[in-house]
């Protein structure tokens, strides 16, 4: 049986995107909830009652960015009992990596996932990953970190963490040349 709560989420979604998920969420519900393109929402964490009803929102594949501790216990029980795909990509500003990006992007890229609902608590590394996804297409730096903040990014340690990310590596300094005999 359905919760209220979620009736309402789903009343408020009744404006479908193309993928088939809500436009708009309860913000009780689904905090910070918004599609940032067709097949993909951004989110904080949902509550346990708009876990068990990610389904009949048509998402197939859930990606949390949280690290373990942080959110419900039962999520990934709570996303598996409903056939959905569950995928735990830990993330902090402190060690947020293009390791992560990669594995984000794993599971965007691939059509069988989709529509997928990416959370963390407050969709602020949601934000900070999608920055990273679109300056990889190409975006500038500052094109990308707008298109993060649309999706959540808001904390200065998390936009410092997308710009480490996103520098260029340092450049080697070519070999020393070998010290041969000195003509006098």
């Amino acid at each position: 049986m359905k919760t209220p709560l979620l009736l309402v989420a789903v009343a408020l979604g009744a404006a479908c995107a193309s993928a088939g998920v809500p436009e708009t969420v309860e913000p009780a519900v689904i905090p910070a909830y918004r599609l940032i393109r067709p097949g993909l929402a951004a989110a904080g964490q949902p509550t346990p009652e708009a876990l068990r009803g990610l389904r009949e929102m048509g998402f197939r594949t859930v990606v949390n960015l949280r690290q373990e501790k942080e959110g419900p216990v039962d999520e990934r029980a709570l996303v598996e009992a409903q056939g959905l795909r569950y995928v735990s990509i830990p993330v902090t500003a402190d060690t947020f990596s293009l390791a992560d990006i990669d594995a984000v992007e794993k599971i965007l890229d691939d059509a069988s996932a989709a529509p997928v609902l990416l959370h963390c608590a407050s969709s602020n590394r949601v934000g900070a990953a999608w920055a990273v996804i679109q300056a990889r297409k190409g975006k500038t730096l500052e094109e990308a970190e707008a298109a993060g903040r649309a999706a959540g990014l808001h904390s200065p340690q998390m936009e410092a963490a997308v710009r480490r990310v996103l520098a260029p590596a340092p450049a080697t300094a070519p070999p020393a040349p070998a010290a041969g005999p000195v003509n006098p």
